[in-house]
């Protein structure tokens, strides 16, 4: 798949099924991640790969919107380590584009995939760096929930011309 296909093609999977995702598999989406663009190249990105099935069961428990977790076979958290960023808030678009990375790869994979916002919910933030030990400088941006598709969605054209302003707005 090019990777035109793939962001064309991309929908938020919710529905997996019981088949594992391999630690290659895993392998070749943190690589995507970590080639994101990243502002003066500090690249202040840290990746929690979680398959322990009682963690996965748990995080729905904080965050409401993730319990696709309960059927997912792994799940990336994103977080952006304070000390490693150059320019002051940019941590946010990098680890952003680290995780639109991810998503792009699982489809290109055929995987499916789901982005959780965990930042900038207070609670989610600070539940989540409870639960997997996370390091007081170290911030949970997103959560990607991963597994073989058990649901098809289709593609849709969101092309939308309206959007567009060419030179002023």
């Amino acid at each position: 798949m090019d990777a035109m296909e793939a962001i064309l093609t991309r929908r938020s999977i919710r529905k997996y099924t019981s088949e594992p995702v391999t630690d290659d598999e895993l392998k070749q989406l943190l690589t995507a991640a970590m080639n994101a663009p990243s502002a003066g190249n500090q690249r202040p990105w840290e990746f929690i790969v979680i398959r322990d099935r009682e963690t996965l069961n748990r995080i729905p428990g904080i965050h409401m919107y993730a319990q696709m977790l309960k059927q997912a076979q792994a799940a990336i958290v994103v977080c952006g380590d304070m000390t490693k960023q150059k320019y002051d808030g940019f941590w946010i678009q990098d680890c952003s584009a680290a995780t639109q990375n991810i998503l792009l790869s699982a489809t290109a994979m055929g995987l499916g995939a789901v982005w959780l916002g965990v930042y900038p919910v207070v609670e989610r933030v600070e539940d989540l760096r409870k639960m997997l030990d996370i390091p007081g400088h170290v911030v949970p941006l997103s959560i990607v929930s991963l597994g073989r598709p058990g649901e098809e969605r289709e593609a849709s054209d969101r092309y939308d011309k309206s959007r567009i302003h060419m030179e002023k707005w």
